[in-house]
């Protein structure tokens, strides 16, 4: 029987065929479609991200540029005004050279003139009223020309001071003085039986000038090396306890005009780091003339501190006074007590407020008006310092300690209100940056985003930020002449650092000696790392450096007192302490300037 096929059936089956295939390509389109418009919305996307990078990669490299351009004006200034100070420098040598010939020949001339008024006055021939007269108005002229090449010798003199002080103050370098202590009875220890080596207690290190010191490094078998190093200013064995605080002294004044202050001794054990900072007696005899002579910068600061304060409008200021040492890498506050009463030194924590300074928790604050009363409180809290014998030491302190005096003022001059100022909006520039303190407060307060310069004055730059507990939440503003504008005096008396073999300790002692040694190398490569700028500056190895950190990286004026010992036997730890403040020298701080503070160097 024949197959018939319905032509009908199979073109409706083609049909179907076709449509199915014609709804997949539509899907598929579809697909297409989508994923075309998700890609195209990636696209912009990367564009817009790619913009927004070459933006902010172009304003960083305008940043850069602008950063690159002020530092080479800074450099050219400071340039010239370092050619400055060495053309001041030649002529000194130049006036100096010319004093010392004039002074000679007129020394020759004054003895040939004495000599012709001797002979005038036994042979009474001829005119001799009117020779001796002559010949004493020639002695009379030579000696006004003699004050006078005095009184320009010492005008240079000064103006060359001023003008390094003041370079000094553009770079906001640390200043660095160094003291040479005399030679003292433990000094004479033969350090080789076979008396071959040189003398323990031959002395090597000497002050040849005032910014200048020298050491012979002598080796056996090699010609002796003469290392020299330059500081601000260098103190000698012959001079005394008030000739080393006239040259700290101005430092005092800058704390009344809104600068923090912290004075630094550094050295090894024996090298008179105690005796400058204290003096040679205990404190609570400083009373008499011949024992105020003796006393160290810390009595004579507080002395000169509220000599200054005296000179201030009557309770303009206030001074308080905390005592810390640092012991085995832990603080202690030696004014805290205890329970009943009695004084205990308590340990205590260091911590980095939200403005990026350092502060002790819970430190204890004793208020005083006179130089007496922190005498008498930093005396009484000394009993509690930390010592041990050692065999270089009879009596050496095991911890560093720091002695802050407080000064509140009521009524700033200008230039604590300008430095207020200016330190605020560089506080304010930071707390925006990072934006961790009450975000609550800050969102029910908008306008506390932008503060106002009568907002800027209500905190201190010296004084510690505030804590969580008191952000800045909406409040009544306080008056500028009802915030007192605080400042800092820090008097630090470091540990001296050992070598373990020449001290001779064990036990307990090994292990102070171990941290006392750890934490001034902690504070060298804090110093190392602020003099080659790098970029992490390790001030949280060390409690020391941690408690310490305003006043090294801050904006403090900090001065460090170098003490070296100057014989053969401690010529290692002398070369330490001088290498290290060559380094500190190098560091170049941003200080606040005034702003009518300019130099003109002809």
């Amino acid at each position: 029987m024949p197959l018939f096929i319905n032509r009908d059936q199979i073109f409706a089956h083609q049909v179907h065929l076709l449509e199915h295939k014609l709804r997949s390509k539509e899907e598929r389109i579809l697909e297409l479609e989508t994923e075309n418009a998700i890609l195209h919305l990636r696209l912009a996307e990367c564009l817009g991200k790619l913009r927004r990078d070459h933006e902010e990669g172009t304003r960083a490299l305008r940043q850069r540029q602008h950063q690159q351009d002020a530092q080479k004006i800074t450099r050219a200034t400071l340039t010239k005004l370092l050619s400055g100070v060495q053309a001041v420098k030649q002529d000194l040598s130049e006036v100096f050279a010319v004093y010392v010939s004039f002074a000679t020949e007129l020394e020759e001339q004054s003895k040939q003139l004495l000599e012709k008024v001797g002979q005038a006055s036994l042979s009474r021939n001829g005119h001799p009223a009117d020779e001796v007269t002559d010949l004493q108005a020639r002695v009379a002229a030579l000696e006004r020309s003699l004050e006078e090449e005095r009184e320009r010798c010492k005008a240079e003199r000064q103006r060359r001071k001023e003008l390094h002080n003041t370079v000094v103050e553009l770079r906001g370098n640390i200043r660095v003085h160094c003291r040479v202590r005399p030679v003292l009875p433990f000094d004479h220890v033969q350090s080789h039986p076979s008396g071959l080596g040189p003398a323990s207690s031959e002395e090597v290190v000497y002050a040849i000038s005032d910014d200048t010191v020298m050491v012979n490094c002598i080796k056996t078998g090699t010609p002796v090396q003469n290392k020299m190093f330059e500081f601000e200013r260098v103190h000698g064995p012959e001079d005394s306890q008030g000739t080393v605080f006239e040259e700290v002294k101005p430092l005092l004044t800058s704390l009344l005009d809104g600068y923090n202050v912290c004075i630094m001794a550094y050295g090894q054990t024996g090298s008179g780091k105690t005796h400058t900072m204290m003096g040679s007696q205990p404190l609570e005899q400083h009373s008499g003339t011949q024992q105020e002579a003796q006393q160290g910068i810390i009595p004579k600061a507080a002395a000169e501190l509220f000599r200054l304060i005296s000179e201030k409008p009557v309770e303009s200021h206030t001074v308080e006074v905390s005592v810390m040492e640092v012991y085995n890498n832990e603080v202690f506050d030696l004014l805290a007590k205890d329970e009943q009463g009695n004084a205990a030194g308590q340990r205590r924590d260091v911590i980095t407020t939200s403005c990026g300074t350092s502060q002790v928790t819970s430190l204890t604050y004793e208020p005083v008006s006179n130089a007496s009363e922190v005498i008498q409180i930093i005396g009484s809290v000394l009993k509690r310092r930390a010592h041990c014998p050692t065999l270089v030491h009879t009596d050496s302190s095991r911890s560093h300690l720091i002695v802050t005096l407080t000064i509140s003022s009521k009524s700033p001059n200008a230039v604590a209100l300008a430095r207020r100022l200016q330190s605020a909006k560089k506080d304010m520039q930071r707390t925006t940056q990072k934006e961790w303190w009450s975000p609550r407060c800050r969102r029910a307060n908008p306008a506390a985003r932008h503060l106002s310069d009568e907002h800027l004055f209500s905190s201190s730059p010296s004084s510690p930020c505030h804590s969580p507990l008191s952000s800045p939440c909406p409040s009544p503003r306080h008056s500028m002449s009802q915030t007192p504008f605080r400042t800092k005096l820090q008097l630090v008396d470091l540990a001296g650092s050992e070598c373990v073999g020449m001290s001779g300790v064990s036990g307990a002692a090994l292990w102070e000696v171990s941290c006392i040694n750890r934490s001034l190398s902690a504070l060298a490569d804090v110093l190392g790392a602020l003099a080659e700028q790098r970029p992490h500056v390790p001030y949280r190895n060390s409690r020391l450096t941690h408690l310490l950190q305003d006043a090294i990286g801050g904006d403090a004026k900090l001065l460090l007192m170098l003490c070296v010992s100057p014989t053969q036997r401690f010529i290692s730890e002398s070369l330490q302490s001088l290498g290290l403040g060559t380094r500190a020298r190098q560091i170049q701080k941003d200080l606040p300037r005034k702003k009518n503070n300019t130099l003109k160097v002809k």
